[in-house]
């Protein structure tokens, strides 16, 4: 299906240079292509309290000890390597050109998502009067992974005159783009060399302390005037982990000046290569100019967008934002990516929030790759199965069998979870147990299910994926207990995914008993294991049981607990965890008044010296999290299974009575609320969406996306749009759609890959259209209306959709009271919508909260 789509919904333009909104510009605006980003910092900046340069390979970590409140704290960070964009000049004798010491006329911002160019232009006014405009474009090209290139062009307008451009490559940098770590050392890079491997090029090389990951860049620098290449003198500066170019020209008024700067980066952690410094002056020999690497640039990022790009409501605002998300994850994860051996950070690699560590948000962003590059699933699910081997030491170490992933991974899979962090409201260092979050394995074991649904890639499963699954089940058989008086099996001392209680008032233990969100999800591993022992070609299932050792009796063990696992009910809806029903009700609006923003509640009550574990207060979706993984006949079979009656009226009171008892104070439960509240408050629904849609671009979460994008919040934004809202869902074999669409849904147009099969997906109306492509081979079945059809490639299959029923419900939801009579505390508003033609996100109306914290 071949999309026209038109330029406004493929550019994010800012006008007028704001410093308060610097460092957010920088996160969304950044350029990368899977094997690194580089945030939209200034050529000519430096890190300080407005700019923060950075660059971040996939990949590349080093740990640090620091000593906080006189104990050894260690932790191990995605590496801001060296700065390859500094570039600036000055006239005559006088100051390095900055914008802080000039007089800014016009700016203008401009990323064109299309392909992957970020535009920079400033006009100026210095002391002297001197008027001048400066031009600059940047690329990270997405189709050859190590390079990139920054243009500038220089125009004197009122002047003539005696310039020096100087161009560097900076390796002193550090990481210090998260004021809250900034008492941790952040000092990763130890200099190496530099060098001039030519007249008009340097190179640097420099290695991280602790992992030894040698980084090389390399740049070259290229001037021309009126079409004609300037050769001038060009004076050569180094240092320790610094290395420039100086090159004295003249400029004339109104004839512009263009210096090209092009880079290479390698790093040791690549493959097929010598040595990083070598590779990187190889590559710079051999690479092309900007013009030549403009049009390649833009062939690249076609042939992505080809996959993946969406048509929603003839190209309004929310299909550009929706693009940008799309951008995001594709700059973060790309063919680039393959045998990098590198996950997928909760922050992209857009900033050092989290310090780029890897989470359960794989369960968000990994459908959108299902369903359009699921090659690049399988390489980050390889990074799961390649730290296997530390899984099973840490399951080891505390007490258990099989495979304990970290809540937090990053370089070896070790668990990487602080031990104590900071409540910047309090100023105190407290101690952490989110590793105690057993769940994100349940998310992996998902993850991997999912991935063979989408595309029974059966090699991976056999070799990689049943193993991790095993694995997996055999860990969570080994966490539970059995209890003879209720004939139930439990699991005890864990944190759910509302990180806010992290055990009870009434004990110092930490942890939880019995939380619903993991118990069910161990359910659903253990008969997933199950099913994988029968589906196996049995000479593969033997050898793999025979390897990791599984009998016939712990085997027959999974299939007792898969029925038997213990879900506690109270007040006729699915308890969060065992005694949750003896918390207090907090009080919501007495908090609000006196703080306005409660989203990160426990550091406020913290610094009161209170704890959110006395409330039924939750920081964002955690029972909702099984109405956002799975439908409802799933739900209903699984509880069955387990022997409890789960229908949809339960179902509908459990999801109001936790949507009225959380703070948010997560982007990602925007997205568990807008999935689980379409069909009985679709109003609520879209509303939670849209707030979703704008959490990054407007940083609704008080400068937090400064420190790097929540990538999770971004696939799961698309996610909604191409699986929820359509009701995709793969079930024995069929692939099912049961659309409730939002008013606010007019057209719709995407692909997705289903098994090998590229299907169109249309919405016009009331008509939703499935075609299969003709380039398939094979037929596919789909269900429309509660029926099957059989599609042949080429053929088409319509249903039309009755959006009155949609419509009346969102009306009658808009007055709905919530239980218990207290009303439906109201959702986040979106924010307003961006004005026609400027392009540029609105600062005013949107709510300001403050930065969460894992």
């Amino acid at each position: 299906m071949k999309m026209r789509i038109p330029q406004r919904a493929w550019r994010l333009t800012y006008r007028g240079f704001d410093a308060e909104e610097e460092g957010l510009r920088e996160a969304l605006c950044a350029l990368g292509n899977g094997y690194f980003v580089t945030r939209a910092a200034a050529p000519e900046a430096s890190a300080d309290e407005v700019h923060y340069p950075g660059t971040y390979l996939a990949g590349c970590y080093n740990r640090l000890t620091t000593e906080v409140s006189g104990r050894p704290v260690e932790n191990e960070d995605l590496v801001n390597v060296p700065n390859w964009l500094p570039l600036t000049f000055r006239v005559e004798d006088g100051e390095w050109f900055h914008l802080s010491r000039v007089k800014i006329r016009r700016y203008r911002l401009d990323l064109d998502m299309h392909s992957g160019v970020l535009t920079r232009f400033v006009a100026f006014r210095d002391d002297a009067g001197r008027q001048t405009e400066v031009t600059q474009r940047r690329l990270v090209h997405m189709g050859d992974k190590n390079v990139a290139a920054l243009e500038t062009v220089i125009v004197a307008r009122n002047w003539s005159g005696p310039v020096t451009i100087l161009a560097a490559l900076d390796g002193t940098v550090t990481n210090a783009g998260v004021s809250r770590y900034r008492e941790l050392d952040g000092s990763h890079l130890v200099p190496l060399s530099t060098g001039r491997p030519a007249d008009d090029s340097i190179c640097l090389v420099a290695e991280t302390s602790q992992s030894h990951v040698r980084i090389a860049e390399a740049a070259r620098l290229r001037l021309h005037s009126q079409g004609a290449p300037c050769e001038p003198r060009v004076e050569f500066e180094e240092r320790p982990g610094y290395v420039a170019l100086h090159i004295p020209c003249d400029l004339e008024q109104d004839v512009p000046l263009t210096v090209e700067k092009t880079v290479a980066i390698f790093s040791s952690r690549e493959r097929g290569i010598s040595e990083p410094g070598y590779a990187a002056c190889r590559k710079l020999a051999r690479t092309a100019g900007f013009a030549e690497l403009l049009d390649t640039q833009a062939m690249a990022w076609d042939r992505l967008w080809r996959r993946c790009a969406i048509s929603l409501n003839d190209h309004g605002e929310l299909n550009r934002t929706l693009h940008l998300h799309i951008f995001h994850a594709l700059q973060t994860v790309s063919p680039n990516s393959v045998d990098l051996d590198a996950g997928v950070g909760a922050r992209g690699l857009h900033g050092e929030a989290y310090r780029g560590h890897v989470f359960w948000d794989e369960a968000y962003i990994f459908p959108f790759f299902n369903h359009a590059f699921p090659e690049l699933t399988r390489e980050l699910l390889m990074y799961r199965y390649r730290r296997l081997p530390e899984a099973r030491r840490l399951a080891q170490e505390a007490g258990f069998a099989g495979a304990l992933y970290p809540w937090q991974s990053g370089s070896d899979g070790r668990e990487e979870t602080q031990v104590i962090h900071l409540n910047p409201q309090s100023g105190r260092w407290l101690p952490d147990v989110s590793h105690l979050q057993r769940h994100v394995n349940a998310a992996i074991a998902y993850n991997v299910w999912q991935f063979w649904e989408s595309t029974r890639d059966e090699q991976f499963l056999c070799a990689h994926g049943g193993e991790m699954l095993l694995e997996i089940a055999r860990f969570f058989a080994s966490l539970t207990t059995y209890d003879e008086n209720l004939d139930r099996y439990e699991i005890r001392g864990v944190m759910g995914p509302d990180e806010y209680q992290t055990g009870y008032p009434w004990t110092e233990e930490p942890g939880l008993a019995n939380n619903a969100y993991t118990n069910v999800m161990a359910a659903w591993v253990l008969s997933r294991a199950l099913d994988l022992l029968r589906l196996l070609p049995a000479p593969r299932r033997d050898e793999l049981v025979a390897t990791i050792h599984l009998t016939e009796d712990e085997s027959a063990l999974w299939e007792r607990m898969r029925r038997r696992m213990r879900v506690d009910f109270h007040d006729g809806v699915i308890s969060q965890f065992e005694h949750y029903d003896r918390l207090e009700e907090f009080d919501w609006d007495g908090y609000t008044a006196r703080y306005g923003d409660i989203q990160r509640l426990d550091r406020i009550l913290e610094k009161e010296g209170d704890t959110p574990n006395r409330y039924r207060a939750g920081k964002q979706a955690d029972v909702l999290m099984l109405f956002y993984l799975f439908s409802m006949e799933e739900l209903t079979e699984l509880f069955a299974g387990l022997g409890y009656s789960l229908d949809e009226e339960t179902a509908a009171r459990t999801i109001l009575y936790y949507a009225e008892r959380t703070s948010h104070g997560s982007t990602l439960s925007g997205i568990v609320h807008a999935w689980s509240l379409r069909h009985m408050k679709p109003d609520q629904s879209w509303s939670f969406f849209q707030n979703a849609l704008h959490a990054d671009l407007l940083d609704m979460q008080g400068g937090t996306t400064r420190e790097g994008i929540h990538l999770g919040t971004m696939a799961g934004t698309v996610d909604l749009i191409e699986r929820a809202y359509v009701g995709l869902e793969i079930r024995d074999d069929v692939l099912w759609f049961d659309p409730d669409l939002p008013p606010e849904v007019d057209t719709l147009r995407y692909a997705l890959l289903f098994r090998g099969h590229w299907i169109d997906v249309e919405v016009d109306g009331d008509r939703l259209s499935i075609g299969h492509r003709r380039s398939a081979a094979g037929a596919v079945t789909v269900g429309l209306g509660g029926k099957k059809k059989l599609l042949k490639p080429g053929a088409k299959a319509v249903l039309t959709l009755d959006r009155r029923r949609t419509q009346a419900s969102a009306a009658g939801a808009r007055h709905e009271r919530l239980p218990d009579g207290r009303g439906s505390r109201p959702a986040t508003q979106p924010p307003a919508s961006m004005g026609p033609g400027a392009g540029q996100p609105p600062t005013t109306g949107a709510r300001r909260m403050s930065p969460p914290g894992r």
